[in-house]
């Protein structure tokens, strides 16, 4: 048997941690693994930042123990699932009893009993995550891989330990697992598995919001976020999950006339989002940015296809979105901003900037709007070298104006911390030339970095001054 324990503890941020609870295994006697996600990252030279520990014994009562040892006081029980998290402040720790899951057909919620690592490995969602190291110190780090786990780490392929339609039918969550993890490691789904996700859709009911948008939210934090949404409109899974998105694809001809395919160049976006920035909340308003278009989409027999409206249309789209994901206010809001937001800029760029208008836009768009820049960067989707070049310029020459206004109203702003009312008194002065230039001297010195901008050090500057 294979085993990885150079892997657990040779440059390993928490191999302390495998060994305190090998140890603690060893002197209660029960056998104990690491399991699922981490042996799957450690093994691919990934960083992992959850421990999953699993034990043949009660899993509560080892956490308490364990976290005794790592001298953590509380840990947060699930006493139905067997399970317990520890509060590392450097890693998320969880330990839980070996376990198998029964789900009936319109519940939620599985009935959990336990059992053995075997039984363990059967009931996980691929077999990528279906492998597990001992932590136990005689045998530390040897690999229990029942099915073939290693081997679809080396192909690249996503596929279920057990027939795809029992694994997706008891946890209809796992097809959005499917296709995130084919996004995030860049894996293949298997056809078998595909066509199963196509077959259990109608699942998708007993899975509620919360997990669905936290699934689609990962899927947009990797790499290349639109493996996992072509899968989604492939199998039939985008249908439910998110509708607006599934109406988005088709291009439409009247009149030799068609328009882009508002699905392909939305996934565009995205990932070009995704190479700009990590930052979820700008890829997010990428995937939604053109959610409108479908229902504002209108042929004119001299312009051709229009889409008027759609970004205000979108944003009023997007509360109904929100409300049904669950989405925090806070990411409600954004959302709906970006989308109002996303076609001023490229207006500017293309009709005529004017210092009123850019004001405008970046008092709407408040702190951001940088991000609002982004995703107008990300929106560029032309494979035309020309045409990139032009618009890439107009956003440059939005952007460096919108610092000249910005820097212009500051100055603007800016004045003496010390009043002229309190020269006129300190220097015995009337107003004139005279106050104006100690105003001025004061404000030179503040930009020239001699002084701080605030009160005190104006004032001590000033009362050196030689008066004339």
């Amino acid at each position: 048997m294979s085993s990885i324990s150079q892997l657990l503890i040779e440059n390993n941020p928490h191999s302390n941690i495998l060994e305190t609870a090998g140890k603690l295994a060893n002197n209660t006697g029960i056998p104990a693994y690491v399991v699922g996600g981490y042996v799957r990252d450690i093994m691919l030279g990934k960083p992992s930042n959850d421990i999953d520990i699993m034990v043949e014994g009660d899993g509560i009562a080892f956490s308490k123990q364990l976290a005794k040892e790592l001298n953590i006081n509380v840990t947060v029980d699930y006493d139905k699932f067997g399970t317990a998290l520890i509060p590392h402040p450097e890693v998320g720790i969880e330990v839980a009893t070996a376990r198998k899951e029964v789900y009936d057909p319109g519940s939620r919620k599985p009935k959990v009993t336990t059992s053995t690592v075997e039984e363990d490995m059967s009931r996980r969602d691929f077999t990528i995550n279906a492998i597990s190291a001992s932590i136990l110190p005689d045998n530390f780090g040897e690999l229990y891989d029942p099915f073939g786990g290693i081997k679809d780490l080396h192909k690249g392929l996503i596929i279920t330990p057990l027939d795809p339609d029992e694994t997706f039918s008891d946890d209809p969550l796992r097809m959005l697992r499917a296709v995130r993890f084919s996004a995030q490691l860049n894996y293949n789904i298997a056809p078998t598995l595909l066509d199963s996700i196509s077959r259990n859709i109608k699942r998708m009911e007993i899975i509620s919001w919360e997990r669905i948008r936290d699934e689609i939210i990962k899927s947009l934090s990797t790499e290349k976020p639109s493996i996992a949404f072509y899968h989604m409109k492939d199998t039939g899974l985008l249908s439910y999950v998110f509708p607006e998105m599934d109406i988005m694809s088709g291009v439409e001809v009247i009149d030799n006339k068609g328009h882009k395919d508002v699905f392909i160049h939305t996934l565009k976006v995205v990932d070009n989002a995704a190479k700009l920035t990590e930052k979820m909340e700008v890829r997010f308003a990428a995937l939604i940015h053109d959610i409108a278009k479908p229902k504002t989409k209108h042929f004119d027999k001299q312009k051709g296809w229009t889409f008027h409206g759609h970004d205000e249309i979108g944003q009023r789209m997007m509360k109904k979105v929100a409300q049904r994901m669950k989405l925090p206010n806070e990411l409600r809001d954004y959302l709906m901003l970006m989308t109002k937001l996303h076609l001023r800029p490229i207006t500017l760029a293309m009709h005529g900037i004017s210092d009123s208008a850019i004001r405008r836009v970046m008092a709407e768009a408040g702190e951001h709007i940088d991000d609002l820049m982004m995703l107008c960067r990300a929106d560029i989707t032309t494979k035309n070298p020309k045409k990139v070049k032009k618009y890439m310029g107009n956003f440059e020459k939005v952007e460096t104006l919108m610092q000249d206004v910005k820097l212009r109203d500051e100055m603007r702003a800016f004045q003496s911390p010390v009043r002229g009312e309190e020269i006129m008194e300190v220097f015995s002065l009337k107003p004139g030339r005279d106050v104006g230039k100690i105003k001025e001297a004061i404000e030179e010195a503040i930009l020239d970095g001699e002084i701080e901008n605030e009160y005190e050090a104006a004032y001590k500057f000033m009362m050196k001054m030689e008066i004339t």
